[in-house]
């Protein structure tokens, strides 16, 4: 079957304006095309959008998906250089993962804070606060750790 560059766009929720974006960065080598120019879609199409969308999300850029793209065109012989991107990319996520989780606790740690300060009706807590007591000792006790060791302590790869 094939579709519009409209339909695909409200199919993919992205603007048709993106799609010929990609198409202009030979990110959509296999596009067909009708004597008068206009792009035809076909299902496999929409298969590869969704690995585009995919590899955005999760943070390669346009040039890095083309490089993939013209490794895919020529087979089995980048077979390895498609897998360390891959590999690479993984290990990227995972590290933004650590760094998002870690923001999420200093978020979980504020919002109990206002919670609390919301209860007492203000900021200001004397020292024998177990909540935020407890959150200090393990930033400080991690600070001291860092200190000590300031090589261990580097994002570790997978």
């Amino acid at each position: 079957m094939t579709y519009t560059i409209q339909t695909i766009a409200k199919l993919m929720e992205i603007n048709p304006s993106t799609l010929r974006y990609y198409d202009s960065m030979g990110l959509l080598p296999n596009i067909e095309k009708s004597k008068n120019g206009t792009r035809i879609f076909k299902d496999k199409d929409i298969e590869w959008l969704i690995t585009i969308e995919c590899l955005k999300t999760s943070g390669m850029k346009i040039n890095d998906i083309r490089k993939y793209i013209e490794l895919l065109q020529q087979g089995d012989s980048t077979i390895e250089e498609r897998y360390n991107m891959f590999l690479s990319l993984r290990k990227d996520i995972k590290n933004k993962i650590a760094d998002l989780n870690k923001a999420l606790q200093k978020l979980d740690y504020k919002c109990e804070f206002y919670k609390l300060a919301l209860e007492k009706g203000t900021t200001k807590f004397d020292e024998n606060n177990n909540v935020f007591k407890e959150s200090y000792n393990i930033y400080k006790n991690k600070l001291e750790n860092i200190l000590k060791n300031p090589t261990q302590n580097k994002k570790t790869s997978e």
